[in-house]
C-alpha cells in the first residue's frame, strides 16, 4: 500500500525587517516590486494604502507595523501576494510588505521551536537555518485586515 504521510514541504523564508516570516509556499500568490504610492492618511499604521494588482484592489500591510514595531520599506522593499484562508468573497488576497527576495527551505517534521516573544499575529518560532522565523497565524491577519477583533 502507499504511505500518504508528507515528510516534507517546501516553505518560503520571507525577510521583514525585524524578523523573518515562515509561510508554506503555497500561501504566496505571488511576489512583485514595490509600488509608490500615497500613505492612506485613516487608516491604522499597518495599512499602509491599497495597490493595483491583476485588476484588483489590495490592502497593503505592514507585518512589522501589525505587531507594533516600525513601519520599514527599504530599498530591497518588495511586495508578496498572500491567498487568504478564511473564505470572504471581498478579502481573497493581501499585499504584504518584505525587504527582500523571499528564499525557499524544505521543511520536515523536525522543526525546532525557539522560545521567543510573539506578537498576537504570530503562532510559533522555529529554527530555519541559521534563522529564527515566526510563524504567522494567517486567519487573524484576514481577521485584523477585515476590521474583526483579533
Amino acid at each position: 500500500m502507499l504511505d500518504h504521510r508528507v515528510g516534507s514541504l517546501t516553505g518560503l523564508l520571507l525577510p521583514l525587517a525585524d524578523r523573518y516570516l515562515l509561510l508554506p509556499n503555497v500561501a504566496i500568490a505571488e511576489l512583485i516590486d514595490w509600488q509608490r504610492g500615497e500613505p492612506s492618511s485613516d487608516s491604522p499604521p499597518w495599512h499602509l494604502r491599497q495597490i493595483t494588482w491583476r485588476d484588483r484592489e489590495l490592502p497593503l500591510i505592514s507585518f512589522e507595523a501589525a505587531c507594533g514595531s516600525p513601519l520599514v520599506t527599504g530599498e530591497r522593499a518588495r511586495i508578496v501576494i498572500l491567498n487568504t484562508l478564511g473564505g470572504n468573497p471581498d478579502l481573497k488576497f493581501i499585499a504584504m510588505v518584505v525587504q527582500g527576495i523571499p528564499r525557499s527551505y524544505k521543511v520536515d517534521s523536525q522543526l525546532s521551536f525557539v522560545d521567543v516573544p510573539l506578537c498576537p499575529l504570530e503562532r510559533a518560532a522555529v529554527q530555519v537555518g541559521d534563522h529564527v522565523a515566526r510563524i504567522p497565524d494567517l486567519l487573524a491577519l484576514e481577521r485584523l485586515v477585515s476590521g474583526e477583533e483579533v
